[in-house]
């Protein structure tokens, strides 16, 4: 079913760096023009919402902005669109960050820390109680994707590691059905695939992202000369969100339709989208945000992350460590390469938010 598929595109790591490593970083300059590129998912469905019902075009009015918002059906090539210039912003997640436009060497800050997966992403077994039977299984999931970096999260929970299991990379539409194929015994995935599964017979979560809280996190990014020549763009884009999540959020019969339009778009309905909103941690008040951004334990989570990247090869060729890529945090601390800082955790755009100063 297509929705399903795009959901799971709305998660998967590129696969190839090669192209990305050749793309040119657009150009920054004061420009009043702008173009921002999202996907589907639950946690970035208030972006086409508020393209649909003028909240975009009431804050770009209110800047002298021109705000373009797209759809791709593709999340990595809406990533790589970004990479490349096309667009001067993007939702991925906190891991595809950095293993794509920051690693290609576009300069990249998370204007807005979204939500993060608080039990959307879930390591599921066939005949299996406990997440220690695992061991010794094939495992299929989206290789390089946010499934991969849980199963390797969880197996650390156990003292154990990916030699200990069988990776069988599975296309993302094929999941459902793959776990209903006799062969199939363990699987790791995201919503909406894994309320379907865990209805099936002999199928039993044994680990979700909630045991890892904060670790998965969506954002909203823009290349970083642009926002720094043109701010009025960043607070743009901060006010959009805020303003479309107290609307989607809100316990009022606009609030529901507003859910149920979102839950529309991704292709379920208010109930199947309320219910992933249940498994996500949504940062609708900006001071909530602030204060993930700024929490030491970004810095401990970005560990993991360029960890496993690095371990994988998702850094670029030849790269020596985890530092190649610099990571500066709200702090102004900087993990790895601080000679080549790529990505950039920032509370500024959300601080003024919380500060009413949009």
């Amino acid at each position: 079913m297509k929705p399903i598929a795009t959901a799971f595109t709305a998660k998967v790591l590129a696969g190839s760096l090669l192209a990305l490593a050749l793309a040119m970083p657009a150009a920054a300059e004061q420009k009043t023009d702008f173009k921002v590129a999202w996907s589907i998912y639950v946690g970035w469905m208030p972006w086409g919402y508020a393209a649909d019902t003028g909240i975009v075009q009431k804050w770009a009015d209110k800047y002298g902005l021109t705000i373009e918002v797209t759809q791709f059906n593709d999340y990595v090539e809406s990533i790589n669109q970004y990479t490349a210039g096309a667009y001067d912003a993007v939702t991925l997640t906190n891991m595809d960050g950095l293993s794509i436009p920051a690693a290609g060497g576009v300069d990249t800050t998370a204007v807005i820390v979204g939500d993060f997966s608080n039990g959307n992403d879930a390591v599921i077994l066939k005949d299996g109680a406990a997440l220690a039977d695992i061991e010794g299984r094939s495992v299929n999931l989206v290789e390089f994707s946010v499934s991969h970096y849980l199963l390797a999260r969880a197996l650390e929970t156990l003292g154990k590691s990916e030699q200990d299991v069988a990776v069988v990379n599975t296309a993302d539409p094929d999941m459902v059905g793959a776990f209903q194929t006799p062969d199939v015994t363990a699987m790791v995935t995201w919503n909406p695939m894994v309320s379907e599964i865990v209805k099936l017979p002999d199928a039993t979560k044994v680990f979700d992202s909630a045991q890892i809280p904060g670790e998965i996190i969506d954002l909203m990014v823009a290349n970083t000369e642009t926002i720094t020549d043109n701010p009025d763009f960043a607070k743009a884009l901060s006010g959009i969100w805020y303003e479309t999540l107290a609307l989607a959020t809100a316990d009022t019969p606009e609030g529901a339709e507003a859910r149920a339009a979102m839950g529309a778009a991704s292709g379920t309905d208010q109930a199947g989208f309320e219910a992933q909103l249940a498994a996500t941690k949504l940062f609708d008040k900006p001071a909530e945000a602030v204060a993930f951004v700024t929490s030491p334990d970004l810095a401990t989570t970005m560990n993991h992350v360029r960890t496993f990247l690095f371990d994988k090869g998702l850094l670029g060729a030849g790269a020596p460590s985890a530092d190649v890529v610099g990571i500066e945090l709200p702090s102004g601390e900087v993990l790895g390469d601080g000679g080549n800082v790529k990505l950039r955790f920032t509370d500024d755009w959300m601080q003024r938010a919380a500060d009413g100063a949009l």
